[in-house]
């Protein structure tokens, strides 16, 4: 599979949870565009019956949004282009890279779990670095959605949005795809590993 990144060195650079200028230069707009159109062109079969024109248009016509593509770009996610509301008109960007986000590593499921630690607690966690970026963690329903588009997670894993019934008991749902086949688990929020990541979802 190509693929093409707009950011570099992802695992010096992560996303903290300090307040950023939601803005992209020039330059910067046209270099994360072009990366999301070779990778809409590159993978079809994710898309069937989309036309990159349309695409274009609406990124150029919503900053804010193409600012948080390119945090998705930025930190390994490879964001591309899974489908369309029908309804509304938006089109609906995953993170697709093979294997979670490199840059959105090491990380608690949200910040309840970091204050739970006792020690070794982790920089961020995934709930305050997806709002920080403008994105939302993928349900169960949205992971398994994108599992029938290719094979992802087979190394690693991702933190999934957790339902708060679940998440008031003190747990969280992460997810993979071992044995050819996807699978839904449960860990204590703060938990936190080096193999486990989260995927992110956007509307445009």
């Amino acid at each position: 599979m190509n693929t093409i990144y707009v950011c570099r060195n992802t695992e010096k650079d992560p996303v903290s949870d300090v307040e950023m200028k939601k803005d992209l230069s020039t330059e910067q707009r046209e270099e994360v565009i072009r990366a999301l159109k070779f990778r809409f062109e590159n993978n079809m079969n994710r898309h069937e019956g989309l036309k990159w024109g349309r695409v274009q248009g609406k990124l150029e016509d919503d900053t804010e949004k193409l600012w948080s593509l390119n945090e998705m770009e930025r930190t390994g996610g490879e964001p591309d282009i899974i489908g369309r509301d029908k309804k509304t008109g938006e089109f609906i960007f995953y993170d697709c890279s093979e294997e979670s986000p490199k840059g959105l590593r090491n990380v608690c499921y949200d910040r309840e779990g970091i204050e739970a630690r006792k020690a070794f607690k982790p920089a961020n966690n995934a709930i305050d670095m997806a709002a920080a970026m403008g994105i939302d963690l993928l349900t169960e329903e949205q992971y398994r959605e994108m599992q029938k588009l290719g094979n992802f997670d087979t190394k690693i894993s991702s933190w999934l949005k957790t339902p708060s019934e679940i998440r008031k008991l003190g747990g969280a749902l992460f997810a993979d795809r071992r044995y050819g086949s996807v699978f839904v688990y449960h860990n204590s929020a703060p938990s936190y590993y080096s193999v486990r990541s989260f995927r992110g979802s956007l509307r445009v």
